[in-house]
């Protein structure tokens, strides 16, 4: 196992009980490299949305209960985020929960159909494919063909008035 993959791992399982007990959900976790630096991401989700205040009030909580487990013997920084109105799609609930939401499937390379993504309603997920109907066709395209998915917010529909 990737050592970012069961460092997130670890950190999620130590962090569920606690975000769970506050009234959130976790989005995500993630260890990641950029550049020189390591980040522990860990993205929450509620009904009501989230907020800063939100992401202070977690950040709190989960530090000590992190630093007294000590997963990561690197030093990192920390960020507790929203997973925002257009989310990463990574885990198996997240395509389950975004079954008829507006989406963006990008490719790792053009397929037979010369497409390196397609933007449509997510319609089916399954551990091997996702279905995405478009206003053209339906296309089934298999997971090991998939580099990201993201939900797509219409901005457009926002009622925005000038002053």
């Amino acid at each position: 196992m990737a050592k970012g993959y069961s460092i997130a791992e670890r950190v999620e399982a130590l962090v569920a009980p606690c975000i769970t007990e506050l009234g959130y959900r976790i989005w995500d976790v993630e260890y990641v490299k950029e550049g020189a630096e390591w980040y522990l991401r860990i993205t929450l989700d509620s009904d009501d949305g989230i907020d800063i205040e939100d992401c202070e009030k977690v950040s709190r909580a989960i530090n000590p209960i992190i630093d007294e487990a000590d997963p990561i013997e690197d030093f990192y920084y920390l960020e507790v985020s929203s997973p925002g109105l257009e989310r990463v799609l990574r885990k198996p609930e997240h395509f389950e929960a975004s079954i008829g939401l507006d989406v963006e499937i990008r490719l790792f390379a053009p397929d037979e159909n010369k497409k390196k993504s397609y933007i449509g309603i997510l319609s089916a997920y399954d551990a091997e494919t996702l279905t995405i109907d478009t206003d053209s066709a339906s296309y089934k395209i298999p997971m090991n063909k998939i580099s990201k998915v993201q939900t797509v917010f219409d901005f457009s529909s926002l009622n925005m008035k000038e002053d």
